[in-house]
């Protein structure tokens, strides 16, 4: 499971305070641990319903669920055929999810330290003592150490591998089913996933408490930021300036940096038509909070128009940016500013084309617009520690298990992400489909195109060819 830097990672841990540390020291004077999680490391705080949703996953697969009340919860998206994030509690990466898209259902990926928190009542096997140091190692669970085998398990079920002494050895994935591991005389039952060590310390806390330990590293990046943002307007006396706001946790993270150090600026929002109605509330909310002047800028039905034309927008062949995005902000800066500058919440930990972006940059499409990106350096632990610090109100989305805020249905998004809009908005959902639909008709498009194909346009021309289906349509329907 590798995974590819895009700044330092800084993670750490206070096994006193137990609390998430953005450096090597905590407020307490007590050194912390790094938390070694996979690159790019942005790790996100977790809210009730996605500790609920974990829960539920280990639930299912385990028999319990796995977090406690009172545990101060992480999650971190780590690179995967879809989505997958690793889940740290009392400092250690205590396992894992992962949605499974052509089953249409999470899985949960335990480490050894997950034994900690809960003791399983299914998906485990039992193996003698004597065999615990070579599953240690890493070794293969081979039948004739096996004590006990749980009914419920199948060949690829994820397993815990406990000894007869209550000591887990290690977590693994089944070869075979119950019924045959049971009357195995030789052969592997379990693959044992690399050990990972991972110091685990026990204790509750609250989002509060580490905003306390963490004030001092939040100073600086604050500090930090105010030199970048007094620095870009002095070497630009004569822009308006301005702050894009998207509703988003970055763009308000930005404004609150503006805020603190230059005072009120207005605030620009486009309304593609495709937000959450919680991100119109919530720049409803910031306005009244914050008294600011709203630049509410609208790109009407540009996007249903040029569906109609185009079909949906994929990862490859975005046009939705431009029609509602690029276009409208470009013609409204030109109409009441002439030029501005734009503090943008655009953070390089985000992705690898946003890691290679300068923190100050003309838009080659909107050159009208200097933007400037304040918190390019931080990680979502950064945000969301200084959200909480203000007392910020931030989108109620981030509390429905969506670390990202834009356009409900963007090509962009993980089907798991497209799965849990589904559930949670039938009536944005059943708008989006009877459009697809209806492009999907009207073009004689397989259902694979519907089902997910269409958000990435050459990998699906590229199945569909060498599945020998035509890819003809497959162009014709993006307007090649």
């Amino acid at each position: 499971m590798g995974g590819l830097y895009h700044g330092k990672i800084m993670l750490h841990w206070c096994d006193s305070c137990h609390t998430p540390v953005l450096g090597d020291t905590c407020a307490c004077g007590a050194s912390t641990r790094f938390v070694a999680v996979t690159p790019p490391g942005d790790a996100r705080p977790a809210f009730p319903d996605d500790i609920a949703h974990i829960n539920r996953v280990y639930e299912t697969c385990f028999g319990v669920p796995l977090i406690p009340d009172g545990y101060l919860v992480l999650l971190n998206k780590v690179p995967d055929h879809d989505r997958m994030e690793e889940i740290v509690v009392g400092g250690a990466i205590v396992g894992a999810i992962r949605y499974l898209p052509e089953q249409q259902r999470w899985e949960a990926l335990p480490r050894r330290e997950a034994y900690h928190l809960m003791k399983p009542k299914k998906g485990f096997v039992i193996i003698d003592d004597s065999a615990a140091s070579f599953i240690e190692d890493g070794a293969s669970v081979l039948a004739p150490g096996v004590k006990f085998v749980a009914d419920d398990i199948q060949a690829g079920d994820e397993v815990f591998i406990l000894t007869e002494s209550g000591l887990c050895a290690g977590v693994g994935r089944a070869r075979v089913d119950a019924e045959t591991g049971r009357t195995m005389e030789k052969g592997s039952l379990v693959k044992t996933r690399k050990p990972m060590s991972s110091t685990f310390t026990h204790g509750i806390a609250t989002w509060k408490d580490a905003v306390f330990v963490n004030r001092e590293h939040l100073n600086r990046a604050w500090a930090a930021s105010g030199e970048f943002i007094r620095s870009v307007i002095e070497k630009n006396p004569d822009l308006p300036i301005t702050v894009s706001y998207s509703g988003g946790k970055d763009s308000l993270a930005t404004l609150l940096m503006v805020m603190k150090h230059i005072g009120q600026v207005p605030i620009m929002y486009i309304d593609t038509g495709l937000e959450f109605e919680a991100t119109h509330q919530n720049v409803a909310d910031i306005v009244e909070k914050y008294d600011l002047f709203l630049h509410r800028i609208s790109s009407g039905d540009q996007f249903w128009e040029e569906f109609s034309k185009q079909g949906p927008p994929s990862q490859d062949q975005r046009w939705c940016c431009r029609v509602c995005k690029l276009e409208p902000i470009r013609e409204y800066i030109t109409n009441h500013f002439g030029e501005c500058i734009s503090f943008i919440g655009q953070r390089k930990y985000e992705s690898f084309s946003r890691m290679k972006n300068p923190r100050v940059w003309r838009n080659a499409y909107v050159k009208v617009q200097l933007s400037a990106a304040p918190i390019h350096n931080w990680t979502a632990l950064h945000v969301w520690l200084t959200i909480f610090a203000e007392e910020a109100p931030y989108n109620t989305v981030y509390r429905e298990q969506v670390d990202r805020i834009g356009c409900y249905m963007c090509p962009a998004s993980d089907l798991a992400t497209i799965a849990n809009i589904k559930a949670r908005y039938p009536d944005r959902w059943r708008e989006w489909q009877e459009k697809m639909e209806g492009y999907q008709s009207g073009l004689g498009l397989s259902d694979e195109w519907l089902h997910g194909g269409w958000r990435n346009k050459e990998r699906f021309e590229r199945t569909q060819t060498a599945s020998g289906k035509p890819g003809a349509k497959q162009i014709d329907m993006y307007g090649d």
